[in-house]
């Protein structure tokens, strides 16, 4: 009798181990998740050099505490490490947004500029707290 409640009380702990592996959604893991890939969301914009207004506009889903937290936290590593801002190479939404036509027309006037012209150094400022 006491091995077959040793046998039943193992066989209860063994099925219960595996319960993270069934394909059941869980919501705390899924928050989390957002959680995690909207910080990663603030602190890309961040080193990109991107305004919080210009992350929470492109990331209209993601949240906009957790994108200003990573936002933040990438703003402190990079003044703490003298970290340049790096310029992103794609346009939002991956190159394939359509201009409104008379901005099309306007850039098949003027040549395009280089990517590095658009990021403006802050002569030792901290971009936080600066304006424009």
């Amino acid at each position: 009798m006491k091995v077959t409640q040793s046998l039943l009380l193992l066989a209860l702990v063994a099925g219960l181990a595996a319960c993270d592996k069934l394909p059941i959604p869980d919501p705390n893991r899924a928050a989390a998740q957002k959680e995690l890939d909207s910080k990663a969301i603030g602190g890309a914009c961040r080193h990109s050099g991107r305004a919080l207004e210009d992350c929470y506009n492109l990331n209209p889903k993601a949240s906009k505490a957790a994108i200003f937290a990573g936002w933040r936290e990438m703003n402190d590593y990079m003044t703490q490490n003298k970290i340049d801002v790096v310029a992103p190479t794609i346009p939002p939404g991956n190159g394939k947004t359509v201009p409104a036509p008379a901005e099309a027309e306007q850039s098949a006037k003027t040549p395009a500029k280089p990517a590095e012209e658009h990021v403006k150094p802050h002569a030792g400022k901290n971009p936080a707290m600066t304006i424009g």
